[in-house]
């Protein structure tokens, strides 16, 4: 991790917002390091976005599971782009289009060269789910670095979060392009969020 205080600088200011790619042939060129957030429609990935900016509009958010259907670019300072991925997993959407984004993430995961690192999230309060092992055996199999980060842990106990982190640590020992370090984070209660801009810096 690099210094708290430097990482923190970088979230000051708001990304700028640059496209939503629906085709794999709109993705912005890969001049710049890039980091994605995935997880299961719902998993709060759109909160955590904003409130690593802490505001409110940096992406939006939706209590409907599975409104971000493409791939929602920023970039960072000019120096990181930032991608809010499609949930994966339910729904509601007509099952053409869901199987349409969602080809376009597995593709999207297989090939892009500058993805450093993707942020794989998970609901602290489910955990680790048929359709996140899948992502995890496609990253895996696609060498893409990726770093689990638990979410809402403000709606489970202290000792169920450590449970899970412990679980999941034993889980990823099998998975080669895992990164070792669990990040538990509430969006809603702050907690967790300097560890995740430390991380994402690191790539600035």
């Amino acid at each position: 991790m690099v210094d708290l205080s430097a990482a923190n600088k970088i979230f000051l200011t708001p990304p700028e917002f640059m496209l939503s790619v629906a085709r794999l042939e709109q993705l912005p060129p890969d001049d710049l390091n890039e980091v994605a957030f995935a997880g299961r429609s719902n998993v709060g990935k759109s909160s955590l976005i904003n409130a690593l900016f802490g505001r409110k509009d940096v992406a939006k958010t939706s209590a409907t599971p599975g409104r971000t259907q493409q791939l929602n670019y920023f970039c960072v300072q000019k120096k990181l782009y930032m991608v809010d991925l499609p949930g994966y997993g339910y729904a509601k959407a007509p099952t053409a289009e869901v199987k349409r984004w969602q080809d376009v993430l597995k593709t999207y995961l297989r090939g892009r060269a500058n993805l450093r690192r993707v942020f794989l999230l998970i609901d602290s309060r489910t955990g680790l789910k048929k359709a996140d092992e899948d992502i995890l055996k496609l990253l895996d199999e696609s060498a893409v670095p990726y770093q689990i980060v638990l979410t809402k842990t403000d709606k489970v106990s202290k000792a169920a979060a450590e449970n899970l982190i412990k679980d999941i640590a034993l889980k990823l020992k099998n998975h080669a392009a895992a990164h070792t370090e669990i990040l538990a984070t509430s969006a809603e209660k702050k907690l967790g969020l300097d560890e995740v801009r430390s991380e994402i810096s690191a790539f600035v």
